[in-house]
């Protein structure tokens, strides 16, 4: 089985929407949740973060939208997998921050079909680093009601860049569903992270307000790994202390909106 060996709890089907097509992981039962891996793929720490959301009474929907699903993340995977990805212009949008990416209609498709079976009030979406922006832009379907935004890393290549990946009638969306139906969102990152920028936090918090609930952690909180702390919910989570604190807060969050 080789590296999908990782994600032998899971059943494995392919989703298709309007041409696109990639493979999708799904665990548990009760609402769904739309799990949405960093760089350089489905890695170990994300399957990790998605096994205690099953456990906690949702149907995790883990899509591998790059990378080789199962395999554990080093620094030599990560950069190839990154070189590869900014080749996939048709699905992701890397540089530019006025609109979302192209994927993110299909993600939307999943999110309807995940809650079309599992019911609920709505689903439940994690984004993290280069698709950490994205449960944000994937609102703009009424099935998503939890959107959770982890070290948010889109677009890359501008220096504290305010800009959040999302087209203005995009925004407008989701601040409408965010008044209208009582919802929220929540942000972390680490305060350190040049990959996630002040500025871009305080795009959420001026376009958000008190919608916008940010979790920011010291480096002293993050878990020792290859890269400088980034990665809340995975290789940097430490199993006490804030980084624990944050998991745990996020689950809550998808039990709470989805009404698990």
């Amino acid at each position: 089985m080789g590296h999908e060996a990782a994600l032998g709890a899971y059943t494995r089907f392919d989703f298709t929407h309007e041409g696109r097509t990639f493979p999708v992981y799904r665990r548990g039962a009760g609402p769904a949740v739309v799990v949405m891996h960093e760089m350089p793929g489905l890695h170990p720490q994300v399957i990790r973060f998605a096994d205690r959301v099953a456990a906690a009474g949702m149907t995790v929907f883990c899509p591998s939208l790059f990378g080789k699903p199962g395999k554990p993340v080093d620094r030599a995977y990560t950069t190839a997998t990154m070189v590869g990805v900014l080749c996939m212009r048709r699905e992701f949008l890397v540089w530019r921050g006025d609109r979302s990416s192209p994927v993110v209609d299909w993600l939307r498709a999943l999110a309807r079909q995940a809650h079309a079976e599992c019911g609920g009030r709505g689903v439940g979406a994690v984004g993290m680093c280069f698709t950490g922006g994205f449960a944000l832009a994937m609102m703009t379907d009424p099935s998503v009601v939890a959107p959770v935004l982890s070290q948010p890393s889109l677009p890359v290549g501008r220096k504290g860049s305010p800009t959040i990946g999302v087209s203005r009638e995009e925004l407008s969306c989701v601040k409408g569903r965010l008044a209208a139906e009582d919802l929220s969102v929540i942000g972390l990152r680490f305060r350190s992270d040049k990959l996630v920028p002040d500025a871009r936090f305080e795009t959420y918090r001026r376009e958000l307000g008190d919608r916008f609930e940010a979790i920011e952690l010291d480096d002293a909180d993050a878990a020792p790994a290859f890269i400088p702390p980034h990665s809340v919910l995975t290789l940097h989570l430490r199993e006490d202390g804030p980084t624990k604190a944050a998991e745990q807060r996020v689950i809550a969050f998808f039990r709470e909106r989805t009404n698990a």
